[in-house]
């Protein structure tokens, strides 16, 4: 709230008002918060706007003018109640009213719920200082509002040509211009607000991924979920957690979405409000924005592990075992073609990684994706993105294009990230025509329920074949299938790998190698189970072992 005061120059008269909201205009308009009369007035000819740091004018009658102290001005702020702002034949005084104008006098720490604290006793218990107590973020996301407006009005002043700097060059320039504008405020900065701190979040929120630069930065990190500006999640240790994190505003959100998407040529707005993109270091990032997001712009990032895992980290993790280990590297070199099945964030391309760790250095690999996150070791791989379409709906790219595509580069393999839609029939065409050894993913709850879903996902691409047909090409191309689940402690395990053998009758046969039994819960609520050979051995096994392949039974026992 602030009070305003007007004195009419040649009558001397004073009128005064209070503006309750954080804006308010003055001019001859009927929608001004006072009504001023004149030739030399606009109808909309002042605008006052109140933030942390005090109280703004701004020139916005097109051409007529305003001075302060004297001094023709465009802007000014903060004002002081000693400054005079002058229009038409009008004086004008601006200062805090209420509670506001005792804070400002007493150096206020923040109103974050409401409440005043003084600098002087802020997070005080017994004498020392609670540094929770201290650091009051809502106080600090009011300041970071207040010093991102300055930062956009000095770029305009300056015109500088950030597109022409590297990130580097452009987080110095930035970096150089906020000292400035920090600086500036040195007499205004609450006691408990940090310059360095304060800096560093305008800075991250400028050039950088903003409130979330902590928790990717963090190791025990796993997933970021931005619900809106300032409800984040995170995933620590297969569990979700609620963080005091936040954005300044939707704005820095939706900012933040579009550093991202930029880069990889890819678009985000109200046309296209959905996008799937990576992080340079290949986290895998979805975004969603109003008006399909109602809370505000939502950001999920899936973080990509520092180093890349190998079987020896999924044994550790308890994901499987040293004889399932044995078995699916057999399958991969031995050329079989691999679906892995699981739900969301149950770890599918995770494990699509190491299964392509197996495969032969000689060997020319092409890898599908529709955001690329594979990483393969071998050094003739050829890596191929989807394309979404452009603003003119039209460029687009899809995986059943670049599936079909590839199978004229001369593939050894061919690996989809995941398969959605009517890529399936493709793939299982590779599969059945001389590209054995391909790898791909699936959403599936059980093996059983991935060939339902690859059968779905066949008819998904508009070719009208009876169901037999397809059973057929399904029993024909998959040889294994490896069902991976997360559990609800978080932990991931591989719960099944069964192979497909073949047709009886209109049903597809499969054989299950391996399961996971669950046995309970531990005193923690963690999940007590084993990893068992159902004793029976795959038909591709006795095969190799008849062809005088050196094989290893007892890992079915």
């Amino acid at each position: 709230m602030f009070e305003i005061t007007v004195e009419h120059n040649d009558s001397g008269e004073q009128e005064k008002v209070r503006c309750a909201l954080d804006s308010c205009e003055l001019g001859k308009s009927k929608d001004s918060i006072l009504r001023m009369r004149g030739w030399k007035v606009a109808p909309r000819h002042v605008l006052l706007e109140k933030n942390i740091a005090g109280i703004f004018i701004k020139d916005i009658s097109r051409g007529f003018g305003i001075s302060i102290n004297g001094a023709a001005c465009a802007d000014y702020g903060p004002m002081k109640e000693t400054d005079v702002l002058e229009f038409g034949s009008y004086k004008v005084n601006v200062r805090l009213a209420g509670v506001e104008a005792e804070s400002d006098a007493n150096n206020v720490v923040g109103k974050a719920a409401g409440n005043v604290v003084d600098t002087d006793t802020a997070g005080e218990v017994n004498g020392e200082v609670d540094e929770a107590a201290v650091f009051d973020r809502a106080a600090y996301m009011e300041w970071t509002k207040f010093i991102h407006k300055e930062l956009m009005k000095q770029l305009d002043l300056r015109r500088l040509h950030l597109d022409e700097l590297s990130p580097d060059q452009v987080r110095a320039q930035l970096s150089g211009l906020l000292e400035k504008i920090i600086a500036g405020l040195k007499g205004q900065l609450p006691g408990a607000v940090d310059s360095a701190k304060l800096l560093k979040i305008v800075l991250d929120e400028t050039v950088g991924l903003g409130a979330i630069e902590e928790l990717l930065a963090d190791k025990g990190v796993t997933e970021v979920m931005v619900n809106c500006h300032d409800d984040i999640y995170v995933e620590r240790a297969g569990r979700l957690e609620k963080t005091d994190v936040t954005f300044s505003s939707p704005d820095a959100v939706m900012s933040t979405i579009e550093r991202i998407v930029s880069p990889l040529g890819r678009r985000i707005d109200e046309s296209s409000p959905m996008v799937d993109a990576r992080l340079q270091d290949g986290s895998r990032v979805n975004a969603i924005i109003p008006p399909l997001a109602l809370r505000g712009p939502c950001i999920t990032i899936r973080k990509f592990p520092e180093h890349k895992l190998v079987d020896k980290d999924l044994i550790r993790f308890g994901t499987l075992n040293d004889a399932m280990v044995a078995f699916i590297r057999m399958a991969v070199e031995q050329r079989m073609n691999i679906v892995v099945s699981g739900g969301t964030g149950s770890g599918k391309t995770t494990l699509l990684n190491i299964l392509s760790n197996y495969i032969p250095v000689n060997e020319r690999v092409i890898t599908v994706e529709d955001a690329a996150e594979l990483k393969l070791v071998q050094p003739h791989v050829i890596a191929l993105e989807a394309r979404p379409a452009n603003m003119e709906g039209k460029g687009q790219v899809t995986i059943r294009e670049l599936v079909k595509n590839c199978l004229r580069m001369r593939p050894d393999r061919i690996v989809v990230g995941e398969c959605r839609g009517g890529e399936a029939l493709d793939m299982l065409q590779a599969m059945n025509t001389g590209h054995d050894g391909s790898l791909t993913t699936g959403h599936a709850n059980t093996p059983r329920d991935m060939l339902r879903r690859l059968e779905v996902m066949v008819l998904m691409a508009g070719m009208d074949l009876p169901v037999m047909a397809i059973r057929e090409q399904v029993a024909s191309a998959v040889d294994i299938i490896i069902q991976q689940n997360r559990f609800s402690d978080g932990s991931r395990r591989i719960t099944s790998i069964t192979e497909v053998t073949g047709m009886q009758g209109d049903v597809v046969q499969l054989t299950e190698i391996y399961r996971y039994q669950q046995k309970g819960f531990d005193s923690e609520g963690k999940i007590i189970g084993n990893f068992e050979a159902t004793g029976l051995v795959p038909q591709f096994y006795e095969e190799l072992r008849d062809r005088g392949v050196d094989v290893d039974m007892g890992i079915f026992k």
